[in-house]
């Protein structure tokens, strides 16, 4: 099998959900360290202009969002299972309102200033103010939960999940699925990255208790790897062939287009390239790079907005 490098940094929230599955599914992957904030030349070398953490790469084929991954890794390694039969639908659902509103709330709750001051208390001068202004420009336009409204939303969320964990030992059962590493993430930026914002678990225990069974599912089998070599592997690779899957036109767009993808809310930075392929579930872009050369980027089709590119 190809290799599987992530492209992630420790305290991203979204990462720590793709090294907890990978872990599940004791799969062996490349760790490749990126950027917090802009500049990110390798980063942008693969995916274009998208700059979210984490990304996927295996080797010339990139995949963006976690959403996105976690189907990769599904088919890559089907067992154990992140969608189990009976819970697919309901486990994609939940996801999305974790990977969103779950999140939304937690974060901003996360970085009101005592967290904020907590997480980058270690880091050199300036790097908060940076930080901020790269995240305010991402979020742009984007609605945002005032701390009162974030923190009061967080507690509700948390004993709805304790509701669930104190039936089962997971979300939905006696075994995980994408659900449980969906809702896992933020939470454990929560009572990973700025500890002193960990005393509102104290009115859920049954959440605390869940998460350390998430924590205990898999070690991490990570090598450390290099932006250079990654981008390397990429121009030594070909991409993976096309599936079969039936062309979804619903923008009458034809295949070969020059087009643009962007996320249609945070981080909205646009990904050009030749538009291969646009199916039930995802896009696939053919896009060319000096250092690259040619690569696939693929994103979901939820949350994602296709345009025609401007001549």
């Amino acid at each position: 099998m190809t290799a599987l490098i992530l492209h992630h940094y420790p305290a991203s929230p979204f990462s720590e959900k793709i090294r907890r599955a990978l872990a599940y599914k004791q799969l062996p992957w490349k760790s490749v360290v990126v950027p917090t904030i802009l500049p990110k030349p390798d980063v942008q070398a693969l995916t274009g202009g998208y700059r979210k953490t984490p990304f996927l790469q295996i080797g010339a084929d990139i995949y963006c969002d976690s959403a996105l991954i976690c189907d990769v890794l599904e088919h890559v390694q089907p067992e154990p299972v992140l969608y189990p039969p009976h819970l697919k639908g309901v486990a994609r659902v939940f996801a999305q309102w974790a990977d969103s509103t779950l999140f939304g709330a937690a974060m901003a709750y996360n970085l009101q200033p005592r967290g904020a001051a907590a997480l980058f208390a270690n880091l050199p001068e300036g790097m908060a103010q940076a930080f901020s202004e790269d995240r305010r420009e991402m979020s742009a336009g984007m609605p945002r939960l005032r701390p009162p409204e974030a923190t009061a939303a967080y507690r509700s969320y948390l004993r709805r999940i304790a509701h669930m964990a104190e039936e089962h030992d997971f979300l939905f059962g006696a075994e995980p699925c994408l659900a449980d590493f969906a809702a896992y993430h933020p939470l454990w930026f929560t009572r990973t990255c700025v500890p002193v914002m960990a005393d509102i678990f104290a009115a859920t225990p049954a959440v605390l208790e869940w998460m350390d069974r998430i924590a205990a599912l898999g070690l991490q089998r990570m090598e450390k790897f290099s932006a250079e070599d990654a981008i390397t592997v990429a121009a030594r690779a070909e991409p993976l062939p096309l599936g079969d899957e039936v062309f979804q036109d619903e923008h009458g767009i034809a295949l070969g287009s020059s087009v643009q993808i962007a996320a249609d809310s945070f981080g909205t930075e646009p990904t050009q390239g030749e538009l291969l392929a646009a199916t039930r579930t995802r896009y696939t872009l053919r896009r060319q790079d000096p250092r690259a050369g040619t690569v696939h980027v693929h994103f979901p089709r939820i949350g994602y907005t296709l345009r025609q590119a401007q001549a």
